[in-house]
């Protein structure tokens, strides 16, 4: 009997992620319903969220290369790193509280989803271009 109880809740794991996993598919150039639209803004988001992750750790990887580069003129220079995770940071909670703010407008409502994941959205993409700016040369 001991050994039935976690073979069953294993099996049950297993049944709930893979539900978990399966997204519905929607055609978000034609979605219709509240449950679509908030699917396709939620989907919008996740493709921001990803394109800001990638120009995040290229962001780490040049304010690395800043601070090496500064360190060995004097170490006191460094620090470009830890200002990008600290405004990162910082930034992460302003979007938090700002989207979340958002969805207000429909608290409780079935577009409240939609209102956040726009926000979301739109957010990181405004910091995906600030962050590219940041890789951008000097006097570009």
């Amino acid at each position: 009997m001991r050994i039935f109880a976690p073979l069953v809740g294993l099996l049950l794991l297993s049944a709930v992620s893979a539900v978990a996993q399966e997204q519905p598919t929607v055609d978000c150039q034609n979605a219709v319903t509240q449950a679509d639209m908030n699917i396709c803004a939620g989907q919008d988001y996740d493709r921001a969220d990803a394109e800001l992750n990638k120009v995040y750790k290229q962001a780490v990887a040049a304010t690395q290369a800043m601070d090496k580069e500064l360190g060995e003129i004097d170490a006191a220079y460094v620090g470009a790193n830890e200002a990008l995770k600290k405004a990162q940071r910082a930034w992460i909670g302003y979007r938090d509280g700002q989207c979340e703010l958002a969805g207000f407008e429909a608290r409780g409502g079935s577009m409240e989803p939609m209102l956040v994941s726009g926000c979301l959205a739109e957010l990181t993409r405004k910091r995906t271009t600030e962050l590219k700016q940041l890789l951008e040369p000097s006097g570009n």
